[in-house]
């Protein structure tokens, strides 16, 4: 019995050390006037470039003019007005947020997606 308790103990903390380290990313068609762009967010993946290739298939179903903007490991965050636009990362959504807006150089840039791992 205590053999097979330590297996499921090390099988648990292996997966939960595996998506500790997930990546995500944010990938937007967001032309310039557009009021609500496409957009597409991928978490949960093994590395950077999954996590972009798979943002970009979701946002490709909204969109044909699609870019990645950012990759993150915790947070991200995009944000948009009708002329200007930003990105952030961070520990938290707020945190993924705010940088966002500090980027975004505009005070009516609203929040287009904000998503954690």
């Amino acid at each position: 019995m205590k053999k097979l308790t330590a297996i499921v103990m090390a099988a648990t903390l292996l997966i939960s050390a595996s998506s500790a380290f997930a990546i995500g990313a944010i990938a937007v068609d967001d032309q310039v006037g557009d009021t609500d762009p496409g957009f597409g967010v991928a978490t949960g993946y093994d590395n950077e470039s999954e996590a972009k290739g798979a943002a970009m298939k979701f946002c490709r179903e909204q969109g044909n003019k699609c870019e990645v903007v950012g990759w993150f490991k915790t947070c991200g965050a995009y944000v948009s007005s009708k002329s200007d636009s930003g990105y952030g990362f961070g520990a938290t959504k707020e945190t993924a947020i705010a940088k966002a807006k500090d980027t975004c150089g505009s005070a009516k840039c609203k929040v287009i997606v904000a998503e954690c791992e």
